[in-house]
């Protein structure tokens, strides 16, 4: 428990450095290209103007909330998505990637993670944004369970942190893994419901089985929070769920961390 508390320090000491280095790191991505930090808006909207053409429009795809059309579905589980499979994979190299940098700088390796969760940010509250917009041109009338967003959006950033730490570790103890995952993450775009709805499509006990996924429980809370109006409190079996796999991921991470990090130079 004591490497848990170690990381959630340093996570604090060391916060105004991660937004500093999170945003360097951002204009030092896009300074080549003539449109800059624009990119990391129109990168997303053109995804999501595919994947709309090819699943709401060619597939004719609804949403199967009533009320709701597909558009507004959609957009309210790609999102978060977007900013998951992000962070997941550049997270993953986070500290492979900085770790000459870091080890002969005076902060822990511990905050790549997070340095990742903060430059994806920009383009996460952008895309927000633009939804609220929709919905707003839509006429979607303001519910209570819009305030759930708050709540999911913790979920989704603890989640992350504590994900991204175990998988960044694991990835410069083992490069393969790192390749594993990009499998991983393409199979579960699709097994997660972003672009099509698991319930009215398969089988009762395959949903089940799909939602020990934990991302399924971010994707679907958003979505419950703004088009299906659902609160997380009528499934506190799921959400315990959920909140349990967060801190085992946060447990295991922080402890090999913790472990392995004065060795990580060795492993390269």
């Amino acid at each position: 428990m004591k490497q848990v508390i170690e990381v959630l320090k340093e996570q604090f000491k060391y916060a105004p450095m991660i937004f500093r280095i999170a945003r360097y790191e951002d204009k030092a991505t896009y300074q080549s290209h003539y449109l800059g930090l624009a990119w990391q808006i129109l990168n997303p909207l053109i995804q999501v103007a595919i994947y709309y053409f090819v699943f709401g429009f060619a597939m004719r795809t609804r949403s199967g909330i009533e009320g709701a059309s597909y558009i507004e579905w959609m957009l309210a589980g790609i999102i978060p998505w977007f900013f998951i499979s992000a962070v997941i994979l550049q997270g993953a190299n986070s500290i492979f990637n900085k770790i000459h940098m870091v080890s002969k700088m005076k902060f822990p390796m511990s905050v790549m993670p997070n340095i990742t969760i903060v430059s994806n940010l920009t383009s996460y509250v952008t895309m927000m944004v633009i939804f609220f917009a929709l919905l707003f041109i839509k006429g979607a009338p303001v519910s209570m369970y819009w305030a759930q967003f708050f709540y999911y959006f913790v979920a989704m950033i603890a989640f992350l942190f504590s994900v991204t730490l175990l998988n960044a570790t694991i990835s410069v103890l083992v490069r393969d893994y790192f390749v594993f995952l990009q499998s991983v993450l393409r199979v579960l775009f699709y097994v997660s419901g972003v672009v099509w709805n698991l319930n009215t499509m398969l089988p009762a006990w395959v949903v089940d089985l799909l939602k020990l996924n934990p991302i399924v429980y971010i994707i679907e809370g958003f979505r419950d929070s703004f088009v299906g109006h659902k609160g997380f409190w009528q499934e506190p079996s799921y959400t315990v769920y959920f909140w349990l796999i967060t801190i085992v991921c946060l447990y295991v991470g922080s402890v090999l961390h913790m472990k392995f990090r004065e060795r990580f130079v060795d492993y390269l």
